[in-house]
Parts: structure tokens; sequence; C-alpha cells
């Protein structure tokens, strides 16, 4: 039986396409031109920041603590937005978050190679926390654009059911799950290509994609128009 349901257009594969792009480009980004790491996500930076206490390196232990710092700003700012951001004719406190994100990677490709790695891995990680804490969820079930690991559980899940249970409604979900995957990994092999071409630079191609998600988001607010997803068909 066809199940129709309505989404508002950031919920959508249309809007989860291009953030994972971004997701992506900025782990491409931070582990080639920032020092070798993944800012995006900070399982990697506890596990380091515990080695280095277990070895006594108490200022490099203190070192990984800055982003994960950084990331949990960012869950904060994104529900005090959310709490105090009243909407003011058609701006909603999703589009300021897009705004804090466009300017803060817009900053970062001003910054001379001077300047530590740590602070745009800093600033990355932040940037990342508040896209993974807005965006959460796609046609009605969570994911992540940020990082893979909870998308690829979430795919092998919604396939096993396709697969064993012929659930065809599993089958759409597993496939939106797959298609975020990809577009991350494309946004990593985009992000090194531009990396050795533009360098810090290149960061300013993920601003340019989050104005086209700002744009698109606001422009079905505006139209107070809502994306309806025919499961039968993605």
């Amino acid at each position: 039986m066809a199940d129709h349901k309505l989404f508002p257009v950031e919920e959508t594969i249309f809007i989860g396409i291009p953030l994972a792009l971004v997701g992506g480009f900025l782990d491409a980004y931070s582990y080639l031109l920032k020092g070798g790491v993944f800012a995006n996500a900070e399982t990697g930076n506890i596990v380091l920041m515990g080695i280095q206490f277990m070895r006594g390196n108490l200022w490099q232990a203190l070192y990984y603590l800055f982003p994960i710092c950084a990331f949990f700003l960012g869950g904060i700012v994104v529900e005090a937005t959310k709490e105090k951001v009243p909407k003011i004719v058609f701006l909603r406190w999703t589009h300021l978050v897009l705004v804090i994100e466009i300017i803060s990677l817009l900053v970062i490709g001003f910054l001379p190679p001077v300047v530590p790695f740590a602070v745009s891995n800093v600033t990355i990680s932040f940037v990342c926390s508040l896209q993974v804490c807005t965006f959460r969820t796609i046609t009605g079930a969570p994911y992540a654009t940020t990082m893979c690991t909870g998308n690829l559980r979430s795919c092998s899940e919604c396939f096993y059911r396709f697969w064993r249970k012929r659930d065809p409604v599993a089958g759409k979900k597993a496939l939106r799950y797959f298609v975020v995957i990809a577009t991350f990994c494309l946004g990593a092999l985009l992000g090194a290509v531009l990396a050795s071409f533009w360098a810090e630079k290149s960061i300013w191609v993920c601003c340019g994609i989050l104005f086209l998600v700002f744009l698109i988001i606001l422009w079905f607010d505006r139209k107070e128009k809502r994306i309806r997803i025919q499961t039968e068909f993605f």
C-alpha cells in the first residue's frame, strides 16, 4: 500500500545530499590540510585524549579536549537558538544555524597558514556539531550528515528487513541511507581534489553548498510548501 507523507524540505533527501557532501568535504579538508585529523566526529579525539593521558602527556591530551568542547558547545548553541529565536516573518532558527555555519567556514578560508591547525579544527568541529544537531532526520528516520557509522548501521538494518521480509518501506529507507553515505564519500573525494588546487580556500565550496541549502529551505518556508514524499518511489 502506498504510504504518502508530508515532510518539511529540510527532512528530505534533497537537503540530505548537499549536507552529506559538505560533511565528507570537511573530513577530507581537515585531514589533508589541518594536521591529519578528522574534525567531524569526536570519538577518535576522545580515544586519543585517553591514550595521551595514559602516557602522561598532559598537554597533548588537553589539545584533543578543545575540539571535543567545541562539538559540545555546538549542541548547546543549537538548542539555545531553537529556544530563543522566534520565527520572524519567514526566518527560523534553522536559517540562523546555516548562516553561522557559512560565516565560520568562510573565516577559515581567510586564515593564513601561520595560524595553528587547532583553530581551524576546533571551528570545523563546532560547525559539524551545528549541522548534525540541526538536521537529524530524513523522512522521519534518524541520520547524520557529518559521519557515517550510524548511517551504515541503519542502512544494514533496513536492508536486512527488505531482503528477508520483503519490506518495501525498509528498502526505500536503506536506499536513502545508501545515497547519503555515497554522497559523503563523493564529498570526501571532492574535498581531496579541490584541496590540492585551492588549498585552504577550497573550504569556500562548502560555503556555496550551504548557501544553496539556505536558499532552498528559505524558499519553501516563504511559500509555506512541504515536500510530498512518496515512499513507494524514494
